[in-house]
């Protein structure tokens, strides 16, 4: 595990930016980059068993749950509600405690409001405006479905719409040709918008989960085009090196997450699949990244094949993700 002084210390970096007041880490977007960052926290104690930050975990759901609308994590948006309700199915897996999920299922009742027949199905991204449907909210609704079918006995309605949630996700074009995902719907059909990485990554988890509950070998095929088809862009992985689309203007304080959001899915994919095919990607990205990408203090940038532009929680939880993807 040489990756795992790397790893603990990256932590601790991150730690650095946590507000015990407020129980979030702050960011340009601190709520839902803190729940992606609680997420990055989980995975690292889960895969190291270094439990020494657990503390962070009830602390900051206490005072997240209460935060937005009606509470328990219900947003202006779907994707943001979907985040938290993730890592409360982390919070389940690391500690074994149900009432994690019965958060998490509260949020994905939520979510499943905003499902209706418009382009044939799909949950709206913004609510209640409902302008907008788009890749990042239905795959995270289906990862989260599937991952409650697979960890609550007897949760056949989630099972049910997770099926019906990757079938119109398959119809809905938002796959393209070269097997990446472009970020939406307009007119109901691919708006040919931006293939940011985590629109790449949360898919391969989504599809794990569903595998899980299904079997159908046809899921693991469609993960491993989507994982393939990233790794080897000459545009999302230029020199072998993840690359977000927006790091050369670094204008958007989103997609500083999103990379970190890809590996941790994609590492899940590589871990389920016997031949570890995604394995040498992800220790190559963890080499550029301690060698190329940080400042000396255990921060790392957003250009993980360097230089170091800056430290934010945002491009440390994504530098946690990756150096606990290859403990």
């Amino acid at each position: 595990m040489h990756f795992g002084p790397a790893a603990r210390a990256a932590v601790d970096a991150m730690m650095g930016f946590y507000d015990r007041t407020t129980g979030r880490w702050e960011s340009e977007r601190p709520w839902w980059q803190s729940g992606n960052a609680l997420q990055a926290l989980l995975d690292y104690m889960l895969r190291s068993g270094d439990t020494e930050y657990l503390w962070v975990l009830d602390h900051t759901v206490e005072i997240q749950r209460k935060s937005y609308m009606d509470g328990e994590f219900r947003s202006d948006s779907t994707d943001d509600t979907a985040w938290w309700a993730l890592a409360m199915v982390r919070a389940y897996d690391l500690t074994g405690q149900g009432r994690y999920l019965q958060i998490a299922r509260t949020g994905c009742e939520w979510i499943g409001q905003y499902w209706d027949s418009t382009c044939g199905g799909g949950v709206w991204w913004d609510v209640p405006q409902r302008t907008y449907k788009n890749a990042i909210s239905n795959e995270l609704y289906l990862k989260l479905l599937a991952s409650l079918h697979n960890r609550i006995p007897g949760a056949i309605d989630e099972l049910e719409r997770a099926l019906e949630t990757w079938r119109w996700f398959d119809a809905s074009g938002m796959l393209n040709d070269e097997w990446l995902v472009n970020d939406g719907l307009k007119d109901c059909v691919n708006n040919g918008g931006e293939t940011w990485t985590y629109n790449q990554g949360v898919i391969l988890g989504a599809l794990i989960e569903l595998h899980r509950a299904t079997g159908d070998d046809s899921l693991l095929a469609v993960a491993r085009r989507i994982a393939t088809a990233t790794t080897t862009s000459a545009y999302l992985s230029p020199a072998g090196i993840l690359t977000e689309p927006s790091e050369k203007v670094g204008a958007d304080p989103d997609a500083p997450s999103f990379k970190g959001i890809f590996v941790r899915n994609l590492d899940e994919l590589d871990r389920y699949l016997p031949d570890r095919p995604y394995q040498s990607y992800l220790a190559c990205q963890a080499d550029s990244l301690l060698a190329n990408a940080g400042d000396g203090e255990h921060r790392y940038g957003i250009h993980w094949a360097g230089p170091f532009d800056k430290a934010d929680t945002a491009r440390q939880a994504s530098a946690v993700d990756l150096l606990t993807a290859v403990l």
